[in-house]
């Protein structure tokens, strides 16, 4: 191989490994603006409380109204809770009507 087509092989490597690096740049900020609207719309979903002594998830989902069931069930999925027992000063993730 020449000096020149050594030279000219180099450049196209180089210029082929810069956009590669920056597509993949690309595509983590994409992911990542994916994420943070996913987890905008479960702010706009859910609001946050604080559990006061003496409540329990029964208590909070019969203050958000529907069925009380339904509500705990999803207070527990949402908040990854193993059980429906909370305690004074918890904060939750609470859905709105």
């Amino acid at each position: 191989m020449t000096a020149k087509r050594s030279r000219k092989l180099a450049r196209t490597i180089v210029v082929t490994s810069l956009l590669v690096v920056i597509g993949a740049g690309f595509s983590a900020v994409g992911n990542a603006s994916t994420t943070s609207s996913s987890q905008s719309s479960v702010a706009n979903s859910y609001m946050s409380v604080v559990v006061a002594p003496g409540e329990t998830l029964w208590s909070i989902a019969g203050m958000v109204g529907g069925n009380s069931s339904a509500v705990v069930d999803q207070i527990i999925e949402a908040n990854h809770l193993r059980s429906s027992e909370v305690q004074a000063g918890q904060k939750l993730l609470v859905p709105l009507k």
